[in-house]
């Protein structure tokens, strides 16, 4: 599928409006692993025909990890500078592929006057399968494998969104499998808190490594991710256990891409 993204600049200049704003976040825009990410959400959003751009260089960091790392100032100048560029486009509704993202934009954000109608990628995709606009058709490469969710902390426990990224793999012809930590009680992929910008502090395991031995105790062949933080620290897990050939771990946006043959 050739993609044509848009930016809002461009589709202001045109004297259009998009449907939603795709936030593609830090780790959408310039980790290599997480950019697939982004292009799957921005092929199923082109794929159902719903109109979208991007903020593209005008986009900055949210503030999250300053936040998370004791730095409130910082957080401030960056939320302050987004909100006045959502505001000056007249946003309302916004997707994005990151928790961290999501979380902040949506629960931080309207303390400093920016108050917005915010979605995770699951969410839509959930959506989209419910209207019928998404199926699995595609599936074939997914046929038989237990898949096994791992839910992010912002996500799940910090916004309660537990159902969503499990839709888009109940549709499919797989065994879903839970591990022993899940939903409310799941564990932390080891990233959050702007951990994922520093070395792991001295313990008995790293929490990643600790988590794939639940993945690998409920012989899942497929780790469903919803988050690029955690993206990163459970294939780095399943790395360190030398099990790259038997475990792939893919996003929500990229299983339902290959699933309906994007």
């Amino acid at each position: 599928m050739t993609l044509s993204i848009p930016t809002m600049a461009q589709m202001a200049a045109q004297g259009q409006q998009p449907e939603i704003l795709f936030w593609v976040g830090c780790a959408g825009s310039f980790d290599e692993r997480a950019q697939k990410i982004t292009r799957d959400i921005c092929k199923i959003l082109q794929h159902v025909g719903i109109s979208y751009a991007v903020l593209g260089t005008e986009e900055s960091c949210t503030g999250d990890p300053a936040k998370r790392a004791g730095n409130e100032f910082l957080f401030q100048m960056q939320a302050m500078a987004n909100i006045q560029v959502l505001d000056g486009y007249n946003i309302k509704k916004i997707v994005t592929g990151c928790p961290h993202c999501f979380n902040t934009i949506k629960n931080e954000y309207p303390g400093l006057g920016g108050t917005y109608e915010v979605i995770h990628h699951s969410q839509l995709i959930q959506q989209l399968i419910d209207e019928g606009k998404l199926k699995a058709e595609g599936g074939e490469s997914f046929k038989g494998k237990r898949i096994t969710y791992h839910d992010p902390c912002y996500l799940g426990r910090g916004n309660d969104v537990y159902e969503a990224p499990r839709k888009a793999l109940e549709i499919l012809d797989t065994e879903l499998v839970e591990m022993k930590r899940c939903k409310s009680n799941g564990l932390c992929c080891g990233a959050g808190g702007a951990q994922m910008f520093k070395e792991p502090e001295k313990g008995d395991k790293d929490i990643n490594m600790e988590r794939i031995d639940e993945v690998i105790a409920v012989n899942a062949q497929v780790v469903a991710a919803a988050c690029p933080f955690c993206m990163t620290m459970l294939s780095d897990g399943v790395k360190n256990h030398n099990k790259e050939d038997q475990i792939k771990v893919l996003d929500i946006a990229e299983i339902t891409a290959r699933a309906n043959g994007l």
